[in-house]
């Protein structure tokens, strides 16, 4: 046999034990889709925050000021729980007073504002408003 023969067999064999071996793994490799998994999206909390916080003279109420960032996945609602206390610092014996507010239509990109209404305020007293929790549903 000449040497141009067995370098074509050579060649041959390395390609067939080249397929053995990677065609597994290409197969693997699209079955499983080939995305990266996604990252779970970030707590609707880090959206949103105080901007203000008041006591209405009329009526002596407490007033916070809400505003929420759009996300990157689409427009949707925000429904922010609002605390108000007397000092920054919570008290593990006390209840804070909390109120709800829904922010709809914030777009990508977009900051859209609101007001949540707390409790009467007691005279002399400085108040304190926080986010306590928020959600943010996608619009249909």
């Amino acid at each position: 046999m000449s040497t141009l023969k067995w370098q074509g067999w050579l060649v041959g064999l390395v390609t067939v034990a080249g397929l053995l071996v990677f065609a597994p793994l290409g197969l693997y490799v699209w079955a499983s889709g080939g995305d990266p998994p996604q990252a779970p999206p970030r707590p609707a909390v880090e959206d949103v925050r105080v901007t203000g916080c008041r006591i209405d003279p009329a009526s002596r109420r407490v007033v916070a000021a809400v505003e929420a960032a759009g996300r990157a996945e689409g427009p949707g609602a925000y429904v922010v729980t609002v605390e108000f206390r007397d000092r920054a610092e919570a008290d593990p014996q006390a209840r804070a007073a909390q109120a709800l507010v829904k922010i709809p239509g914030v777009a990508p990109g977009e900051t859209e504002y609101g007001e949540a209404v707390g409790p009467v305020w007691p005279v002399a007293t400085v108040p304190w408003c926080g986010v306590a929790g928020a959600e943010f549903a996608r619009a249909a």
